[in-house]
């Protein structure tokens, strides 16, 4: 099995190149690096520097290496950034993907895992939240991944595309020996900020509202190990060649936590009493969003197993402790 990963050098695409190492005969990188890290790359994966809007050099990639499967990543994802740059998050994220299945129907490639979010969902009423709920984004990143996962549908209809879908929720932690990790420029991922604020990168961790409808006052979100996110990519790889038709999974552990107890959690694994500050709200953020896995939990066997919220933490801190400019080091 020959799996090309676009986007594979970015913070989960590395993750998850490391476990189809573990279960293809190849694995193909392909990214521009304008967000990705060279460095993160396994070295048994091969590396392609390009863009999948370069269809010509993108299919000769794919009957070269005679792909079977894409597991695509390749996304720009700040969210406050895509409500100010519309045009950049549909031209790369949409007309890219788009790009990337006209280029995979010339090189007769028919099986994609697809990099999706919990976005799509924006503010539902209900938890834990499953698939088939009703899907309003609140922003351009969320309303980018809902109409690439329209297109999916469409392709599959129209062309036989078939496709898993994997909507993550908060994807958090690093690879156990700390080797790679978590850096994006800009950082805005709470878990990420809290460690800089423990090494002193930063003089303080706001928490973005105190008064919301929860049992301490702050937003509870679903974190999900990075390793977990990447062993459910294999399985969505091994279920489309081996014949599944498509399918569309949540990825979450069905637990939420406090903003308050992610920070307690921190000070608690890294032993340093950094400082905390209250700010406002930021408009837009749900009180609660908890994943329901239910699905895919049955129908392909994944299950969260390093998702506990020390783990996530204490892997996270192993990494910034080593990198602590991240893969400037």
């Amino acid at each position: 099995m020959n799996v090309l990963v676009t986007g594979g050098a970015g913070y989960i695409g590395s993750h998850t190149v490391r476990e189809l190492l573990n279960k293809a005969d190849n694995v193909i990188v392909f990214d521009n690096l304008s967000t990705g890290h060279a460095e993160a790359v396994a070295e048994k994966a091969l590396l392609i520097e390009g863009d999948i809007r370069e269809e010509d050099f993108l299919k000769h990639v794919l009957e070269s290496y005679n792909i079977d499967c894409v597991v695509h990543f390749a996304a720009d994802s700040q969210v406050g950034e895509s409500m100010q740059q519309p045009s950049k998050y549909y031209h790369n994220n949409v007309l890219g993907t788009m790009a990337l299945l006209d280029t995979m129907q010339r090189a007769g490639v028919d099986k994609i895992v697809f990099s999706s979010t919990a976005a799509v969902y924006g503010q539902p009423d209900k938890q834990p939240i499953t698939e088939d709920m009703f899907k309003l984004p609140t922003n351009v990143y969320g309303r980018t991944k809902l109409v690439i996962e329209n297109m999916l549908a469409d392709y599959h209809y129209a062309y036989g595309l078939r496709y898993v879908a994997l909507r993550y929720f908060n994807a958090a932690g690093a690879q156990a020996d700390g080797n790679i990790g978590e850096d994006h420029h800009p950082e805005t991922h709470l878990i990420p900020l809290i460690l800089q604020t423990a090494l002193g990168q930063r003089e303080s961790i706001t928490v973005y509202g105190t008064d919301y409808p929860t049992f301490d006052g702050t937003c509870i979100r679903d974190y999900i190990h990075v390793g977990d996110l990447a062993a459910a990519h294999v399985l969505a790889v091994q279920c489309l060649v081996a014949g599944s038709q498509p399918r569309v999974y949540n990825l979450g552990t069905e637990t939420g936590y406090s903003v308050k107890q992610v920070i307690d959690t921190a000070k608690k694994v890294t032993g340093i009493d950094f400082a905390v500050t209250d700010g406002p709200r930021r408009p837009g953020d749900p009180a609660v969003l908890v994943a329901s896995s239910a699905a895919i939990q049955r129908e392909l066997g994944w299950q969260p197993v390093v998702s506990d919220i020390e783990n996530i933490i204490a892997t996270a801190w192993r990494w910034h402790q080593q990198h602590p400019h991240g893969f400037d080091d």
